[in-house]
């Protein structure tokens, strides 16, 4: 079953990366909410779910954005919530880094612990790897592989090189919350002593020491001592199944990461994104239909040739709709675009993702006889061309809506891959002004 806190928790401390002070609060949260980053200081206030759609690339950390503003270093938090079988909880912090206490995940287990973990009616999400799924870069490899156990195992391989000052190590675990507590918690983030002037140089860790932070010299750690003997291997593992967290499921499989990172990490996840998003609309010909296209003209004013989208599959109420584009060689704009390779026009798709956030918008009784009105697109991102015989599932989830006006962030996909994102901003009028 899914878990969330009983209590409230608070933690206090400073960024690794900015040093900066931050004061974090975790507050129970109802089932199917997932994990949500909240900066309840901002105005207006803001929520960032924390799942791999909301990664931004950052230096050597897992960073969650939304817009301009970003959350670093989340993995050592979300490793606590994923190794403790937490699935649902809001996140309150009053800067823009979580606080790096020891450079492990420690005390964030011992603060759930106090807080109390408590069983709700829903169950948990699952992802059962049924396929090899591969991430490859520079010599380092983190793959999903199909288990026969209901469980997730990991086994991670760490290896410098000839001359590193850390030996080449090897950890392996079979997940649950007493072995995640007892052998990888406490384990400490850890850099190399010739790392440490250029870290500083780019403003990262001013004020750390020794002491707070596990740093490598040709002899060794400095100054510190180990709580394993293998602590460099198991802090690697205690950064992927925070990143894993960014899945949003209950993984069931196995991981085997060679020398991984958190690109190499989160670009497994993103993979095993699309087998999710894959499965999902292999299944779509089987879930009912909740408005077919006459609904759909009922609602939007667009006809032939401009209509763009066919039905909606989901709908969860006034937040967020999944509706899917057919696309085939009759359509007009492949005839031109382009003769002998055919490719659905990008304006286009921006086009299906505006009339989807319109259904979304002008389905309550109130907006009858009101038209959505595009006033503005931002943060538009084509990724995979669209051809005849694609079915484009189109996703669009209201950020925020106040009055006549609405700001609606969506994405289109083709058989589990991205093709297209923007976020759109939308004036309602009435039809006729």
């Amino acid at each position: 079953m899914q878990h969330t806190i009983e209590r409230e928790a608070e933690i206090e401390g400073q960024g690794l990366f900015s040093s900066r002070p931050v004061t974090v609060r975790f507050k129970p949260a109802p089932e199917n909410t997932g994990v949500i980053l909240c900066r309840p200081d901002i105005d207006p206030s803001l929520r960032i779910p924390a799942t791999i759609d909301n990664v931004v690339s950052a230096f050597q950390r897992t960073s969650l954005g939304n817009g301009e503003v970003q959350i670093h270093t989340a993995e050592h938090f979300l490793a606590a919530v994923g190794g403790l079988g937490i699935d649902n909880l809001i996140v309150e912090l009053d800067a823009d880094e979580f606080p790096a206490c020891d450079g492990s995940a420690a005390s964030y287990v011992r603060l759930f612990k106090q807080a109390g973990i408590a069983a709700q009616e829903a169950p948990r999400r699952t992802f059962v790897v049924t396929e090899p799924v591969t991430v490859e870069e520079g010599g380092a490899m983190v793959a999903a592989l199909p288990s026969d156990g209901d469980h997730l195992s990991i086994i991670y391989q760490l290896d410098y090189g000839p001359g590193s000052p850390v030996r080449p190590q090897t950890f392996s675990i079979n997940l649950d919350r007493e072995n995640f507590a007892r052998e990888v918690a406490a384990s400490r983030t850890f850099v190399f002593e010739d790392e440490v002037d250029k870290l500083r140089s780019m403003g990262y860790g001013e004020g750390l020491t020794y002491e707070d932070i596990l740093v490598f010299g040709p002899e060794g750690v400095i100054q510190n001592t180990l709580r394993f003997p293998d602590e460099p291997v198991r802090h690697k593992v205690l950064d992927l199944i925070g990143d894993l967290m960014l899945l949003n499921r209950d993984i069931r499989g196995r991981i085997v990461a060679i020398r991984g990172g958190h690109r190499l990490h989160q670009g497994l996840v993103r993979k095993l994104q699309g087998l999710i998003r894959r499965d999902e609309n292999r299944l779509i010909a089987e879930t009912q239909t909740l408005m077919d296209i006459r609904q759909i003209q009922k609602v939007l004013p667009h006809r032939y040739p401009m209509l763009m989208v066919d039905r909606i599959v989901e709908m969860i109420g006034d937040e967020r709709v999944v509706g899917i584009k057919n696309c085939t060689i009759n359509e007009q704009f492949f005839q031109g675009h382009y003769p002998g390779t055919p490719i659905m026009p990008g304006v286009l798709i921006v086009e299906a993702m505006a009339q989807l956030a319109g259904v979304l918008l002008l389905r309550k009784l109130e907006h009858t006889g009101q038209v959505a009105v595009l006033i503005s697109i931002d943060k538009v991102r084509l990724r995979r061309p669209v051809v005849p015989g694609d079915q484009l599932r189109l996703e669009a989830e209201v950020v925020k809506a106040r009055g006549s006006r609405a700001h609606v962030r969506c994405t289109a996909t083709v058989g589990g891959d991205a093709s297209g994102e923007a976020e759109l901003r939308f004036m309602l009028i009435d039809a006729g002004s």
